[in-house]
């Protein structure tokens, strides 16, 4: 099928979809009902990464990672160290994930105001998993270019900087603005901090399907996940929804002209799977020419072992 486009809107699309953002997409999910439908949207293989919550838990996002991994994809689950009772259960989450497959989990705090158990922190877990053992290739650990609303920015540089050790790569929180993404990545790595980076994203996303969700996930954890997010609430809801568009051109451009040190996108889809998959498949980070990343790192050894948020 072709389409009829002057010549000069024709030039300006070829030049846009030249731009490459290195590495395919990661597209997170939540472990609520028909999740597993929604999927089936994505290509085969595709990178899926499972949240956790407090009113949801662990053994969800775990379940859910091994039907994906039992589908084909590439699961990632979110193992929310404040959720965790103690090592013996860690252990048993390894064990259940190796079997499935999975070599990719990303280490996050989470959002529980209290500890279940004996960790703390995302590097109370990380340190604990270093010193039982784990299959794991990647181990992922979050950061945030806009800040915390709960974390001064020194605990959180501290914190990214210790968890290297144990990390393979970093997902940004999701953020807007191409500009403050790469200003992030670039004090970094002048404090030292040489993970690869996976810039967090919106995808497609509708009002009244993220309301519905919020309600899913319960109003506790949207709001916890808006709080974390100061760009995302008016931008989210904006009337008709949001399409990430023009944020993906602007970090490919960045990425290709060598001013920002990105290894691919994290897309939250908050459960939006197809539109998003349709919109990226028309972005520029699928025309690229660049080797697949590393996913996400092959230029650092594996990290041996020696605060979390």
């Amino acid at each position: 099928m072709s389409l009829s486009i002057p010549r000069t809107r024709a030039r300006a699309r070829a030049r846009r979809s030249a731009l490459p953002l290195p590495g395919e997409p990661r597209y997170e999910v939540l472990p609520l009902p028909g999740v597993l439908d929604a999927v089936e949207d994505l290509p085969a293989g595709a990178v899926v990464t499972v949240t956790s919550s407090p009113r949801r838990g662990v053994e969800a996002t775990i379940e859910l990672a091994e039907d994906l991994a039992a589908r084909g994809f590439r699961a990632v689950p979110h193992l929310a160290a404040r959720q965790i009772t103690d090592d013996g259960e860690l252990a048993n989450f390894i064990a259940r994930l190796d079997v499935a497959g999975v070599r990719d989990v990303f280490v996050v705090g989470g959002d529980a105001t209290e500890p279940t158990g004996q960790f703390a922190s995302g590097l109370d877990l990380l340190r604990v998993m270093a010193a039982i053992g784990h299959p794991f290739e990647h181990v992922g650990v979050p950061s945030y270019p806009e800040g915390h609303p709960l974390i001064d920015d020194d605990t959180l540089w501290a914190a990214l900087t210790a968890k290297q050790r144990y990390a393979t790569y970093t997902v940004t929180q999701m953020c807007f603005d191409a500009a403050t993404v790469c200003r992030f990545i670039a004090e970094a790595r002048r404090r030292g901090i040489t993970l690869p980076v996976v810039a967090g994203v919106p995808g497609v996303v509708d009002t009244a399907k993220l309301l519905r969700v919020s309600l899913r996930i319960g109003i506790g954890d949207s709001v916890r996940f808006i709080r974390g997010n100061r760009s995302a609430l008016t931008r989210l809801l904006h009337p008709g929804g949001y399409r990430p568009d023009s944020l993906v051109r602007d970090l490919s451009a960045r990425a290709i002209a060598g001013r920002c040190d990105l290894v691919g996108l994290h897309v939250y889809t908050f459960n939006h799977v197809g539109p998003s998959v349709q919109r990226l498949a028309r972005s520029p980070i699928h025309e690229t020419e660049v080797a697949e990343c590393p996913s996400p790192r092959t230029s650092r050894s594996r990290a041996t072992p020696s605060s979390n948020h």
